[in-house]
């Protein structure tokens, strides 16, 4: 599915940094158009392993909006597997674009009541005789996680101290943790609104060694929730787009910059910091914005 990790590269964000602090920004969107920043890491050993068993339907979980179904639906198919998702929420007559997007790819598309959703080990239970390889949302599990862990090795991150990204489920973040080199620190900043167990979930993938490391999670930048896109944060992203020509998406890479600038004005960072922010892709998520909000597609 990817040939190789070229087209990812280190960009200097200018506007961000500051006499006494360097902010660069490791563009992981540039990878792919489809299977875009984060989620060909986080589903790489998952495919392997589903070939491996020789299985041939890939199952997993997601909401109408999910940069991880679509983003399935084509590494499933590219990888010669099937796929099916199941989706939170009633079926509308107007599915969003990553619904279509998925279903285009030749994915299955179960909707499930939302509070039916809630318990995964019940859907999962009721299809084990379906012979399903599943993915948990968003990727979540110890092979997320470990693909997660290569990010750091698609550039030569050595010289960052703080390294920062967007956190849902996490699973990302806990890879970071565990690539993170000493004297480096880990910062996610949740897009997720009251997301408490998000540390918990984090150290669930970690081992003990790995959950000595500095990382911490930031609770504050949601703004208002999961994909709320406050007309303040819209003028942030095309700020952003103007002054630094990074394209940002409503769910997670506009609230992890805005994360980034805020900490920055507010001294978080010691003086000689070097920062490295990952843009984790899911820039088909503004979609479901009106047409022409945003300077960039």
């Amino acid at each position: 599915m990817i040939e190789s990790l070229e087209k990812i590269a280190i960009q200097h964000l200018p506007h961000f940094s500051t006499q006494d602090v360097q902010v660069d920004i490791l563009r992981l969107d540039l990878l792919h158009p489809i299977v875009s920043g984060n989620k060909w890491f986080k589903l790489k050993y998952y495919l392997e392993d589903a070939l491996a068993q020789n299985k041939k339907t890939i199952a997993t979980f997601g909401g109408a909006y999910s940069n991880h179904i679509v983003a399935t639906a084509y590494a499933a198919k590219e990888a010669g597997l099937q796929s099916i998702g199941f989706i939170r929420g009633e079926i509308s007559a107007t599915p969003s674009a990553t619904l279509r997007d998925a279903s285009n790819y030749g994915m299955d598309l179960v909707f499930i009541e939302r509070e039916l959703y809630r318990d995964k080990e019940m859907i999962m239970l009721a299809e084990s005789k379906q012979g399903f390889y599943w993915v948990m949302e968003g990727g979540y599990g110890e092979p997320g996680s470990k693909g997660a862990a290569d990010i750091l090795q698609a550039a030569d991150t050595r010289a960052y101290s703080h390294i920062l990204c967007a956190a849902g489920t996490g699973t990302m973040l806990s890879g970071l943790v565990r690539s993170a080199l000493p004297g480096q620190e880990i910062i996610g900043i949740s897009v997720l609104k009251n997301h408490m167990t998000l540390e918990k979930e984090v150290l669930s993938l970690l081992t003990n060694e790995d959950r000595m490391k500095p990382f911490s999670i930031l609770h504050n930048y949601h703004f208002g929730g999961y994909a709320k896109h406050p007309p303040e944060l819209i003028a942030f992203m095309r700020d952003t787009w103007a002054k630094e020509n990074v394209p940002t998406d409503i769910v997670y890479t506009s609230k992890l910059l805005f994360a980034a600038k805020d900490l920055i004005a507010a001294n978080r960072f010691p003086g000689g910091a070097r920062i490295l922010l990952i843009h984790s892709g899911g820039l088909q998520g503004n979609t479901s914005l009106p047409p022409n909000t945003l300077p960039f597609s």
